[in-house]
């Protein structure tokens, strides 16, 4: 058992290393912090896409770096996951993105704005957060799940596919329910036909609740080429 004066200072001697040891971390972290966050790439677009994040309350429903929200899907990823024309697509018209589903209103911003914010949630995401935000687990993006020559092209599928597409639409057993599935979408429709759809899908059916998306043509190309080997295989 301890006497009064060595318990008195075993406990000064315990405190002061344990001070000295959470001060050595503490300067640790804000020596590593620059680097990790690579805080040499915040741009003038990237500050003014964080003032636009606190000054719309974002954060009242999202989650961004571990704070925030739970009403709303976790941020931190989402240009790795969406991509920016996803991302664009949605800021600009939640309703228009998913019609009757999204409760998300829509902000008046620019598009000079959005860029900005685009540009502050792909900073978000380079950051090396040491693992987190863990990746999700319950619906992996477009795995092929049966044979055919229909699955067999969907292990090409463009990354604008998986960006964007795969959110509203089923391929191979997995994606969103928004949308019609697009297993065998080759067989049902040519390359011309999806072609003007991508461009326009309410000029081809005006009452599509698809939106016109912002592809570029590149990305029209890459997707009505994809999209339109996408056949049931021929039987000899």
């Amino acid at each position: 058992m301890l006497s009064k004066r060595a318990a008195r200072a075993f406990f000064v001697g315990g405190t002061a290393v344990c001070s000295v040891v959470f001060v050595g971390l503490t300067v640790d972290t804000f020596r590593q912090i620059p680097g990790l966050t690579h805080s040499s790439a915040i741009t003038p677009a990237v500050a003014h896409g964080k003032e636009l994040w606190d000054k719309n309350n974002c954060m009242g429903c999202h989650t961004l770096l571990g704070e925030g929200g739970y009403y709303a899907p976790e941020l931190t990823k989402v240009f790795e996951r969406r991509g920016a024309a996803f991302i664009r697509a949605m800021i600009k018209d939640p309703e228009g993105m998913y019609p009757g589903q999204r409760k998300m209103q829509k902000y008046p911003l620019t598009d000079a704005e959005i860029d900005d914010l685009i540009a502050f949630f792909q900073w978000i995401g380079e950051m090396d957060l040491q693992g987190f935000p863990p990746r999700p687990s319950l619906m992996p993006i477009a795995v092929p799940t049966s044979t055919g020559s229909a699955v067999a092209g969907a292990a090409n599928r463009p990354q604008v596919f998986n960006q964007l597409c795969i959110a509203c639409h089923a391929l191979g057993g997995q994606g969103g329910a928004v949308g019609p599935s697009l297993d065998l979408v080759g067989s049902r429709r040519d390359a011309t036909y999806i072609n003007k759809w991508l461009h326009d899908p309410m000029s081809m059916k005006p009452d599509a609740k698809m939106p016109k998306l912002p592809l570029t043509e590149a990305q029209i190309d890459e997707l009505t080429a994809f999209l339109s080997q996408l056949k049931a295989p021929v039987t000899p």
